[in-house]
């Protein structure tokens, strides 16, 4: 028995911040930014939305989309490095506003690698026997912790949700052999120092702005490609392919510098990698998720996917996965009544 993914569904908010305006607020410049990171814009919820809203939105996507049954989710796990409150779970949250009665709720925090941890238990779950309908949400409000007077950061970051539906299969299709990994000793170099039981916030961290997201970019940059381009070598060994059997990429969206170094290092056309982070930035824990959404129509049953994460922790991974067979998708059809067009939802 295996786990495949059957339906997918994104949110991101309206707003949107430029490269522009981030210029007239920090000393950078429009043409710095893309030619450093290859982020043009990004998505930034307003003050009154939280992370459960943002994965909140992305289940109704993919459950009104795919016209999907809440009562048979047996599981919800919310991969997230920004949750609502310290407690209660935001996943608790969640399964309430997306109305998962028969949901058990669950946080995962690996950073930019948690949407790779959280697929990675899920898929563990239902090959056990236990479950067979699960669904993964990366969701992560990442202005609500980075610091827009920090001009090596605030420039990074966007907030997103991206939510897959994984099911059991008795096919070939799914989830293969995956690879996670993690080293401690690189916390400091990307981490929020204060908010925690180590450092609680108090007037001297608000003072020197500790609990705001702070990094080490030039070392994170070069453990991110290395991590990533061996632990993609390595997943591809694992599972017995070679990167000509790969049809598509999927890392996490950090930095397109970063993106181009481990598709170049693997040998694969860059044409096979995709790419939204000109229009995302980094969402954390979402980036793989949206990308998912973004190219859906990409994605051919039997095609090879490899996804590959870096993030705080230092967590990394990488994973192989066989395309299955989606759930029909509803399709909008436009009828005109009283010379009005409307735009109805049917089942497909």
């Amino acid at each position: 028995m295996g786990a495949v993914i059957t339906a997918i569904g994104g949110f991101v908010p309206s707003s949107i911040l430029t490269n522009k305006k981030i210029s007239e607020t920090v000393d950078t410049s429009e043409e710095w930014i893309i030619k450093r990171t290859g982020i043009r814009e990004r998505r930034i919820a307003d003050d009154d939305t939280a992370t459960s809203d943002l994965a909140a939105a992305a289940i109704e996507n993919l459950i009104e989309n795919y016209n999907v049954d809440r009562s048979e989710i047996e599981a919800l796990l919310v991969a997230t490095a920004t949750p609502d409150h310290i407690l209660a779970p935001t996943a608790s949250i969640v399964c309430d506003k997306s109305g998962l009665t028969n949901a058990f709720g669950i946080d995962m925090n690996a950073a930019c690698s948690g949407f790779l941890y959280a697929l990675e238990m899920g898929a563990n779950m239902i090959e056990s026997g236990r479950y067979k309908k699960l669904i993964i949400v990366g969701a992560d409000k990442m202005s609500s912790i980075v610091d827009y007077e920090d001009r090596n950061t605030c420039i990074l970051f966007g907030d997103g949700a991206g939510a897959v539906l994984l099911e059991k299969t008795e096919s070939d299709a799914g989830l293969m052999k995956t690879i996670l990994k993690t080293d401690g000793s690189g916390v400091s170099s990307l981490a929020v120092p204060a908010g925690g039981s180590r450092n609680p916030t108090s007037m001297q961290s608000l003072l020197h702005r500790t609990h705001y997201l702070k990094q080490d970019g030039a070392f994170v940059f070069k453990r991110a490609v290395a991590a990533m381009s061996q632990v993609s070598q390595d997943a591809l060994a694992k599972n017995e392919l070679e990167a000509d059997q790969i049809d598509w990429v999927v890392p996490h969206q950090a930095n397109l510098r970063i993106i181009t170094a481990v598709g170049e290092s693997l040998g694969i056309d860059f044409e096979k990698v995709k790419v939204n982070i000109d229009r995302y930035g980094n969402t954390t824990s979402a980036t793989v998720p949206l990308c998912l959404w973004d190219f859906a129509a990409d994605f051919k049953e039997g095609q090879n996917v490899l996804i590959t994460t870096f993030g705080a922790g230092f967590s990394w991974g990488a994973t192989c996965l066989k395309w299955g067979v989606m759930r029909e998708k509803k399709i909008v059809r436009s009828v005109k009544a009283d010379n009005v067009e409307e735009n109805i939802l049917v089942e497909h």
